[in-house]
């Protein structure tokens, strides 16, 4: 058994809980539960100036915003960390403030375990280049985790991949002479 899942991580600082162009993040109910808008095709969570206040203001450094050199160290690390770990990544986006990921792996493993994974080892590689932020972290915690549960699913998850707009570089795996996952 294989599973697909769509990995998105922003960089640290950029996208805070509440910002106004919508956000994924822990908010909560009427209830007074805790809830994640977070399905694809569904609304998130609309501008709360007084949360994306108190997150700005609690920030432990400037926030990150990547470059092209970065951006290219970062899809070698994350293509290293597939190789090692024996996932198939199929499409990589990397823009300035996030990152987004198509991946097959064997099995059922815990998402968090693998954007964990792939979040650290870039970590590494953006560390030895150009030392660790004020921050201490590159990445904001978490990240989005959607299980992509057929083809067709994976199809439109690769082609948005392929589309972001101001992409630092956009990879698909099998294009331009790029050998496909087996």
């Amino acid at each position: 058994m294989h599973r697909y899942w769509l990995f998105t991580s922003t960089t640290y600082g950029t996208w805070l809980p509440g910002d106004r162009r919508g956000f994924v993040s822990n908010v909560g109910d009427k209830a007074g539960s805790w809830v994640r808008h977070n399905l694809p095709s569904t609304p998130v969570d609309e501008h709360m100036e007084g949360l994306e206040g108190y997150a700005r203001k609690n920030l432990k450094g400037k926030p990150i915003y990547l470059h092209k050199e970065q951006a290219e160290i970062i899809l070698a690390q994350l293509q290293e960390t597939a190789e090692y770990r024996k996932w198939d990544l199929l499409a990589v986006a990397i823009m300035a403030n996030h990152f987004h990921i198509v991946v097959r792996v064997k099995g059922d493993p815990d998402p968090n375990t693998l954007l964990r994974d792939f979040k650290s080892y870039a970590s590494r590689a953006l560390n030895r280049k150009w030392g660790k932020p004020e921050s201490e972290t590159w990445w904001t915690e978490s990240g989005s985790k959607r299980k992509l549960p057929n083809e067709e699913a994976v199809r439109q998850a690769i082609e948005y991949v392929r589309n972001q707009q101001s992409a630092l570089l956009v990879w698909i795996a099998g294009e331009r002479g790029r050998k496909p996952p087996v």
